[in-house]
């Protein structure tokens, strides 16, 4: 049994990327304090820093010019290469949110993969799924399109809200998501005693032009800070180029350049217009929880810091 008896409220905060959730998350964690389960389905991996935006030093706030370390969780624990999921993150949930509320602190859940924050407060059912190296090769050389309109229909039998385009952005992935549908389409769940986790939830609504302005910014900021070098070398660990490209966005396109399949030009230019249609894509499933019963109290991400923390604590106290 993974969920506490226990129960207080966490606090979610959600928001599409470059609206700066970690820096208020931070924030907010310091003055309650907090500890943050991160929901970013990326950042699980380590030695992937640069390219999945974990800014570390986000959780280090300096207080009368001492740095406080903020505790997080779910950041850096699976190697580069491997497959996490959305079953294990149920898992790592559960167990990080027992721990913080065991020690009587407020999880603060802090994220852009609206899939994994969907999944654990509403408490979906799942079972491991393994791989089914006949359909894989069935799908075998079938495009992106074709394989999101297989996608697309095994949702419609199953009733399926996951997979959305958010996270199936390559036929790796996509195959991976037929591969799940399917198996849930033919297999009946097991229950697991996951239920749904009661939460404030906030999103950090951006400005569609400061975003598109952010996002330029800090693509430029990473790729100074030696992103294409992270790259290289988890290249140079051995990891399959597939593997990068199966991690999307930044992986994807840099690997693509440094394996000299484009251009640094051609590059940035896809990249960036590739985080432009991510962050949309995450703007478009956040809206889909609203319609889908859920309450986000949207603040504005331009607002001093603490304001947002202030509107969180007020909302947090009714």
């Amino acid at each position: 049994m993974y969920f506490c008896t226990l129960m207080q409220k966490m606090i979610t905060i959600l928001g599409p990327t470059a609206s700066g959730k970690t820096p208020l998350a931070a924030a907010l964690a310091l003055r309650i304090g907090g500890e943050i389960i991160s929901a970013d389905s990326r950042q699980v991996y380590r030695r992937m820093d640069i390219g999945t935006g974990k800014d570390l030093t986000d959780y280090r706030i300096l207080v009368d010019g001492v740095p406080v370390a903020i505790p997080y969780h779910l950041i850096d624990i699976c190697e580069p290469g491997t497959k996490y999921n959305l079953f294990q993150y149920q898992q790592d949930f559960f167990d990080a949110y027992n721990n913080i509320i065991g020690r009587g602190k407020t999880p603060i859940l802090c994220g852009g993969t609206g899939l994994y924050i969907e999944a654990v407060l509403k408490g979906y059912h799942l079972s491991p799924v393994p791989q089914n190296q006949a359909l894989r090769d069935r799908l075998e050389g079938k495009s992106l399109q074709e394989l999101t309109k297989m996608l697309a229909a095994l949702k419609e039998k199953t009733g399926s809200v996951m997979h959305n385009t958010t996270d199936v952005d390559s036929c790796q992935r996509a195959i991976r998501a037929i591969e799940i549908e399917t198996y849930n389409l033919e297999h009946p769940m097991p229950c697991r005693d996951l239920p749904p986790v009661d939460s404030l939830i906030i999103g950090v609504s951006i400005d569609r032009a400061a975003r598109r302005e952010k996002i330029t910014r800090r693509l430029k900021a990473r790729l100074e800070e030696g992103m294409i070098d992270e790259v290289r070398g988890l290249l140079d660990e051995g990891i399959p180029v597939e593997n990068l490209v199966y991690y999307g966005l930044e992986y994807k396109f840099v690997t693509e350049y440094v394996t000299g399949q484009t251009t640094y030009v051609e590059m940035f230019q896809r990249l960036e217009i590739a985080i432009h249609q991510f962050a949309k894509r995450q703007m478009t499933w956040f809206r889909g929880m609203e319609r889908r019963g859920f309450t986000i109290h949207w603040i504005d991400a331009l607002q001093p810091t603490e304001d947002k923390v202030q509107q969180i604590l007020t909302l947090y106290s009714r």
